[in-house]
């Protein structure tokens, strides 16, 4: 059965974005995924089709030779499905079932070197990553911490070879030591050259005979290494600090990769972060909301001294300037916001009660007119909250 349009299946313009492709795949995908549809056989086969055309649509190579060459063009035999077109001539050892496809076709027109002879060069060790757990006041201070990292590193005991101390590594018989077996193809245009990777060393052009008993040939082992990291005062979540050289170890000379960690803070009991500024709630009693008063209020370096002003009313925000966090990229800190929650006094009994009933008819709105731009609202509702 002949396979259908790769744009058909999905459903898209063969001018689609590459937006649209990954839009009408990932409906398709939810609608026919086998486990959607258990013991559907007809729904599996449409979800492998749907996978096959985003597989070559959603990669800009693949679909460019898709839409120039049809299914041809993805063929992974290469020109193998166009008439005139002879299969391979091997040279060095190889087979037409080894090699072959479109893909190194196209390097050899329009250049950009060969992978394994870009394989067969120092190559950087990879980047690792780890996520850190901070608590709010770690990350407000600074803190230095000790990580232990698990990674690659270069095999001690045989330098990095991979063979064992006493032997070296051979040249690849298959390449000869390139690194990589070349194939002429025959073409009605003539004669075309393409250069593979060499299957038999992988692109290294030597092979190990006798391997290193520490690292079974590989050149690395797997290593636990205490790392000391340093974290700066003011890091947040999401705050990301680079290890040059931490990383898993390069290869053939290569540099190591680097180490990234990650940083996560934790939330505190009573103070809220935003930005370089916190937050915070604090409670006072009617009377010292009432005649003003000077409270001990927690900062993130011990007690601090707040002024609480005369009138005070409930949800006022007052600062205590430089007791925030320090800034992680300038000097200074930021500020520390407390808002006032007035507590509203319970469980009275009818002495205090009747001492408060004393006080409320001694008063009149002047004693509880509010200042700015609620003054005229408090006019008009005043004879309400006072019960008449």
């Amino acid at each position: 059965m002949a396979k259908r349009d790769y744009y058909e299946v999905l459903g898209v313009d063969k001018n689609a974005s590459e937006v649209e492709i990954k839009k009408a795949f990932r409906k398709l995908a939810r609608q026919y995924h086998p486990d959607v549809n258990p013991d559907n056989k007809e729904a599996e086969e449409k979800f492998k089709e749907i996978n096959e055309a985003y597989e070559v649509l959603s990669e800009p190579e693949k679909r460019q030779r898709y839409d120039q060459f049809g299914h041809a063009g993805t063929d992974p035999n290469g020109f193998g499905g166009f008439g005139g077109f002879g299969g391979f001539e091997g040279f060095g050892g190889g087979t037409a079932g080894d090699f072959g496809g479109f893909g190194d076709i196209f390097e050899m027109f329009f250049g950009g070197g060969t992978a394994s002879a870009r394989k067969r060069g120092p190559q950087q060790g990879a980047d690792l990553r780890v996520d850190l757990s901070l608590s709010f006041e770690e990350a407000a201070f600074g803190v230095e911490k000790e990580l232990e990292i698990p990674r690659w590193e270069s095999c001690t005991t045989c330098k990095g070879s991979g063979a064992k101390p006493g032997t070296s590594p051979t040249s690849c018989s298959k390449c000869q030591g390139t690194g990589e077996v070349r194939f002429t193809q025959k073409t009605a245009l003539g004669h075309f050259q393409t250069v593979k990777t060499c299957p038999q060393c992988g692109g290294e052009g030597k092979v190990v005979s006798t391997p290193c008993l520490a690292c079974h040939g590989q050149g690395k082992v797997k290593r636990k290494r205490k790392v000391k990291i340093k974290i700066p005062a003011g890091v947040d979540s999401g705050s990301r600090i680079r290890l040059s050289g931490e990383g898993e170890a390069g290869s053939r000379g290569g540099p190591p990769g680097d180490l990234y960690v990650y940083i996560e803070v934790m939330p505190h009991k009573v103070f809220e972060r935003r930005g370089d500024d916190i937050y915070m709630e604090f409670p006072v009693t009617f009377v010292q909301a009432t005649l003003g008063d000077e409270v001990q209020v927690p900062t993130l370096q011990g007690k601090a001294t707040l002024k609480i002003p005369e009138g005070t009313q409930t949800h006022t925000i007052l600062r205590l300037r430089g007791q925030g966090i320090t800034h992680l990229h300038g000097s200074g800190r930021g500020d520390q916001y407390v808002k006032i929650v007035v507590v509203t006094p319970t469980r009275l009994n009818e002495e205090q009660k009747q001492k408060l009933r004393d006080f409320a008819g001694s008063t009149n709105k002047d004693n509880y007119q509010p200042k700015g731009k609620h003054k005229g609202l408090w006019e008009k509702f005043w004879d309400s909250l006072k019960g008449m």
